[in-house]
């Protein structure tokens, strides 16, 4: 089961969410410059534009936001989560897209499994609150997070007037959690399944397989 007979051949497919609506904000210029690394390493990348997207519960399921993050949670085996740190934490945009992805819709689980690189910008001196914070969140959503992350300290320094990102360590940060995430995405994509089938989920199947045949048979 951890050798697949038909391992998938199509690019890494990878979706990028950013928390801020500012009109030039630094998670959102990370997050591209995240998206140039991974399409010149191979991948294939959509980016979330969270402008528009209801608070959780103040709108239905139906909502055109919604339905679009939805939508691009199952094309994607991979994601990278990158938030301003605000108030010592991540940003209430940041984690509105993340409580928008349920756990399963049907029976299509949208982010088990999947690989997972987080990174966070600061105002100030370099922190790891809103990292850490999203590294909890991806092991509830019962996803793989890679072990590098970066945190760009004075973010308003690290890019230039077109926007791109300067040479400096932090960008080399970034370009090493990209290589990481494209290469924990590639070794795991096919065996996903495998990897996060639980006992305890087998035995709740069976269980309710059971009571079905037992009604059925009455």
């Amino acid at each position: 089961m951890l050798h697949p007979v038909a391992p998938a051949t199509h690019a890494p497919r990878f979706l990028l969410l950013y928390g801020s609506l500012r009109l030039r904000a630094f998670s959102r210029l990370l997050v591209e410059e995240a998206a140039r690394l991974l399409q010149a390493m191979g991948g294939e990348v959509r980016i979330f534009n969270p402008s528009g997207l209801p608070l959780p519960d103040d709108a239905p399921e139906t909502h055109p936001k919604v339905t679009e993050l939805r939508e691009m949670c199952p094309w994607a085996e991979g994601m990278v989560w990158c938030s301003p740190e605000r108030h010592g934490a991540m940003t209430g945009i940041m984690k509105a897209q993340i409580d928008w992805i349920p756990l399963s819709i049907g029976a299509i689980r949208p982010t088990q499994g999947k690989t997972l690189a987080v990174m966070q910008v600061c105002g100030g001196s370099q922190s790891f609150n809103a990292v850490n914070q999203m590294r909890v969140l991806g092991r509830w959503m019962r996803m793989i997070t890679i072990p590098n992350q970066s945190s760009v300290a004075k973010a308003f320094q690290e890019f230039d007037d077109n926007d791109r990102m300067k040479q400096s360590s932090y960008y080399d940060r970034v370009v090493d959690v990209m290589e990481e995430l494209v290469k924990f995405t590639l070794l795991t994509r096919d065996v996903a399944p495998y990897l996060v089938d639980r006992y305890s989920e087998r035995r709740e199947s069976a269980e309710d397989l059971m009571r079905r045949v037992s009604q059925t048979s009455i």
